[in-house]
């Protein structure tokens, strides 16, 4: 029962959130004009906040690959004996 009640919690949340979108704005007004403006002037200051945002979004995901490659190194097993009884496994 406990199984059944947490899938149809999980089935309703995610409907709720599908349907309750809203379009929001990135930026606020100042920026996104400013950034407007600098792009139809052609300046370059447009190309450092897009490569800005490219950084920002990037950091996580080198944080968390940094995070897993230092857990692997730390826990993975090195010169581990498999020690198998001889007789023959009865799986039924």
């Amino acid at each position: 029962m406990k199984q059944g009640f947490k899938i149809i919690l999980f089935v309703m949340a995610l409907g709720l959130m599908l349907i309750a979108r809203e379009p929001v704005k990135a930026q606020c007004a100042q920026c996104a004009a400013t950034v407007e403006t600098n792009a139809q002037s052609g300046s370059a200051k447009t190309r450092g906040l897009n490569n800005g945002i490219l950084f920002l979004l990037g950091a996580p995901y080198f944080a968390v690959a940094l995070g897993g490659y230092i857990w692997y190194k730390k826990y993975r097993r090195k010169d581990v004996k498999l020690e198998m009884r001889p007789e023959k496994l009865n799986l039924n």
